[in-house]
């Protein structure tokens, strides 16, 4: 009989079938705070590095925008307002109550003409071949069972031409931040997170799975290895954050 076959989940080896349901718990039990978590967790910075994201992306009028991952809207809505009436952006998250509350908010917003709603695993992409023009996963890869899967299934969905746009934590370039990161991310962001959600697990498992998530030269590498060209990648606040991209040709 052979060994069952595994994967992480933060620092721990999981069953590969696993690991999905047990993100899913991770965000079903911070669906309803996750917008404040994510001004209290960055300062507020995770504003600057999405806009950095739609400068980026070259997304214009009338084109098709495939938003992987897409939580609560933040990159949806200004996709929406970049295409216009002519063009279309797919909201898609795997997790049905943050798909829920990101479509809730949308509405509010009065965005309903250019949006559609897909719950979808990035691994197995439900969309025709060669249809996006631009495609982003917004701190979600690494939430991913197999990440070269999904590199594969969006290079796919992209037309000749198209783009991926990565923004996900990643390793800092300096020592001292990097120390002082760690402190952060284990020390302090656990009880930030058991004081406003009553939750403290599922934000020690976002440090832990920070930690395991490639680095910026291997993700770049395996961008190559799913067939996207001119890739590159931006370090943001010191390397915390970057954001990888990628052209189909």
């Amino acid at each position: 009989m052979k060994d069952e076959k595994t994967t992480h989940f933060g620092y721990q080896e999981v069953p590969v079938n696993e690991k999905a349901g047990r993100v899913r718990e991770v965000f079903d039990s911070v669906a309803n705070k996750y917008d404040l978590m994510n001004d209290l967790m960055s300062f507020g910075v995770h504003r600057l590095w999405k806009r950095h994201t739609i400068e980026l992306s070259g997304v214009r009028k009338g084109q098709r925008v495939l938003d992987l991952a897409a939580g609560t809207g933040d990159l949806s809505a200004r996709f929406s307002g970049l295409v216009g009436n002519e063009g279309l952006v797919v909201f898609s998250d795997i997790n049905a109550a943050m798909l829920q509350l990101g479509r809730e908010r949308m509405v509010d917003q009065g965005r309903v003409g250019n949006l559609q709603y897909v719950q979808a695993d990035a691994q197995h992409l439900p969309f025709a071949d060669n249809y996006f023009d631009c495609a982003t996963i917004g701190f979600g890869l690494r939430n991913v069972t197999d990440k070269q899967l999904a590199l594969n299934a969006i290079f796919k969905s992209l037309k000749p031409g198209g783009r991926l746009l990565v923004l996900e934590f990643s390793k800092p370039t300096n020592k001292s931040l990097e120390k002082f990161y760690d402190l952060y991310s284990f020390g302090i962001l656990p009880k930030i997170g058991k004081l406003v959600t009553d939750d403290e697990e599922s934000y020690r498992y976002l440090a832990e799975s920070i930690r395991m998530h490639p680095d910026q030269e291997t993700l770049k590498g395996m961008m190559q290895h799913a067939g996207f060209e001119r890739c590159d990648y931006f370090n943001l606040t010191g390397g915390i954050v970057a954001l990888h991209r990628g052209y189909k040709f």
